[in-house]
Formats: structure tokens, C-alpha cells, sequence
């Protein structure tokens, strides 16, 4: 479907920002995207060098914590695809100041802006890291889009990335029903997949250090790979179906690292692959088609082995791995 509409994009520059804006340009939209620095071209060149972007896109800079930035980005848009959170897997110093209230403040700060602006939809990206860790969820019974990270869990294990995840999705829902506003959310697994900004991102950081020998378990941030054209798609999806509402699991399927590790161990032999014990997320339920939601608004998953392809093929023409 194309479309003249203006939307825009926060976090425009990041793993699945640089493929929604790439996208949406396919598509005919014209796209406020929005980066830290316009001079780091890191953020910038990449985006410009897509097609449609000479004469449809436009940058912004943009803080989460400055409110009259984000008012300057979205102002003339009548959608808003936000994408824009701090991500990290590993520790961080000040899990408030760098993770929690990034997240959080700034959701919020982008739903205002967006009501201010009367714009029609806004599409929020979450995460499975919403949805897990959630150990009093019945072992017996797949992850849902019912089920909710366990923040108090969160808290006592230290595990700030989730907690963000949930904090700031929970402020969004809450925002949405008090204000008025149409949002609809995206709720993505480990995305990996070709990388389009110079930079790689968290998740495939995790599939380098995996390939690299890394025994990590991610036994609390991982449901299952996803493709990011998929992600990316998804977000086009909600956005443009006035009947999708809640939130939207974006999986391959719901499966355990040591699945996903043994998979790229059969493709890739030639790497020093781990192996993992058969279980890697104790109590979590394997389980297909979960992305049923936006499979019925017609997305179409990409299998993993594809996922892992394209992943490992990216990794080496970045010159991560030989």
C-alpha cells in the first residue's frame, strides 16, 4: 500500500529505525526521522542514501528529554512510530539514569507530543523483554501478549533492560486510555538480520559473540530470534490497519537460545559455536505461530535458518568476522 502521508519515525537511526524508515520510503510516506546528532554521520549517511530520501525525509535532532525537540519532530505528522529507548544486555552503571528514566520520560514525553500535534496513530516499539522475564506464569502455557515481565523480579535479580521495557509500555497503555490517544504496540524478539547503520546493535552483538564462542545464556532476555524486515513490517502493519489494537508479539517463535545456537552451530560449522544445554529458558514453553496477530494482518515470518543467514552474512560484510 502506498501512501503521501508525513509520519514520524524516533530512533530513526538505529537497527530497525534505518529498515522502518527505508520502508516507509518504499512506500511513498514522508518520514521525520529522528537522530541524536545530525553531524555523526554514523546516524545520518545511511539514511540519506535511500532511495526517496532526497526528496522525503527529513531529520530532525532530537533528545527524549527535550520535550520542544520531539515537538519540532513530529509537528506536521499524522503518525508516529516510536522506536527511540536505550538498549543494553550487558551491565550498566546507573540503570536509572541510563536505562529506566531514558525510557520511561521519554515514552511520554513522545505521547505528548504526539497529542499536542492531533496526530492519528502512534505505533509504540516494546519487547518480548515486556513480556519476560515472568516466572510465575504457568509453565504449562505459551507466552501470550496477555503476559507481563515480573518487575518486582526484575528489581531483585538487577535486570534493568526488561524493567525499562515494561516501565515504559505500562506508562504508554496508562498515557493512551487517560488521554485519549490511538496507540497500538509492537512487542519484537531478538531482532537480527542485514544491518543497515554503520554501527551493529545489541542483538547482533549477541549472534557475534555466539559465533565467536561466547557462552552466554541470556536466560532472562531471550524468546526467540525475529527477522528485522519483519519487525519493521509489522510496525507499517498496526499502523496502517485501523482495526489492530494491543499489543503484538513479533516472533519467529517462542524458543530457547540453546535452539537457536544449534541451528547456527549446523549452518556455520566452521565457527566455534558453543554447545548449550537443551533447556537455556527453564520454564519457558516452546511454541509456534505466536505471532498470530500480525500473521492475520498479513505479515509473513521469515524462518529461522533465513534469520541466521542473513545475520552471519551482514556480520561479515561489516568485517565482523571472516
Amino acid at each position: 500500500m502506498t501512501s503521501t502521508e508525513v509520519v514520524c519515525v524516533t530512533g530513526a537511526s538505529g537497527f530497525i529505525g534505518s529498515w522502518l524508515v527505508r520502508l516507509l520510503l518504499e512506500r511513498g510516506y514522508t518520514v521525520h526521522a529522528t537522530v541524536k546528532d545530525l553531524n555523526d554521520e554514523n546516524e545520518t549517511k545511511h539514511l540519506q542514501s535511500m532511495d526517496g530520501a532526497q526528496e522525503r525525509l527529513h531529520l530532525f535532532p532530537m533528545d527524549l528529554i527535550d520535550y520542544d525537540s520531539l515537538l519540532a519532530a513530529i509537528k506536521g505528522s499524522v503518525g508516529v512510530f516510536h522506536l527511540a529507548s536505550p538498549c543494553s544486555v550487558d551491565r550498566v552503571e546507573d540503570p536509572k539514569k541510563q536505562l529506566l528514566e531514558p525510557a520511561v520520560k521519554g515514552t511520554i514525553n513522545v505521547l505528548k507530543a504526539a497529542k499536542e500535534c492531533r496526530v492519528r496513530r502512534v505505533v509504540v516499539t516494546s519487547s518480548v523483554s515486556s513480556i519476560i522475564p515472568s516466572p510465575k506464569w504457568p509453565a504449562d502455557i505459551a507466552k501470550s501478549e496477555e503476559c507481563w515481565t515480573d518487575l518486582e523480579f526484575c528489581n531483585e535479580n538487577e535486570l534493568w533492560y526488561p524493567a525499562s521495557k515494561t516501565m515504559a509500555e505500562k506508562a504508554a497503555w496508562e498515557f493512551a486510555e487517560e488521554n485519549g490517544l490511538d496507540i497500538v504496540v509492537v512487542n519484537p524478539g531478538t531482532v537480527m538480520g542485514p544491518i543497515l547503520p554503520p554501527v551493529i546493535s545489541a542483538s547482533s552483538t549477541m549472534m557475534l559473540r555466539l559465533l565467536q564462542g561466547n557462552t552466554e545464556e541470556y536466560a532472562h532476555f531471550y524468546m526467540g530470534p525475529v527477522h528485522v524486515k519483519d519487525v519493521a513490517l509489522a510496525h507499517i502493519l498496526v499502523y496502517q490497519n485501523p482495526a489492530a489494537s494491543g499489543r503484538h508479539i513479533c516472533l519467529e517463535a517462542i524458543s530457547h537460545f540453546s535452539d537457536f545456537a544449534a541451528k547456527v552451530a549446523e549452518l556455520y560449522p566452521q565457527y566455534n559455536v558453543p554447545r548449550f544445554p537443551k533447556d537455556t529458558q527453564p520454564g519457558l514453553k516452546r511454541a509456534e505461530n505466536v505471532s498470530k496477530k500480525l500473521m492475520d494482518l498479513g505479515l509473513q515470518i521469515t524462518p529461522m535458518e533465513e534469520i541466521i543467514k542473513d545475520s552471519v552474512e551482514s556480520l561479515k560484510s561489516k568485517g565482523c568476522i571472516s
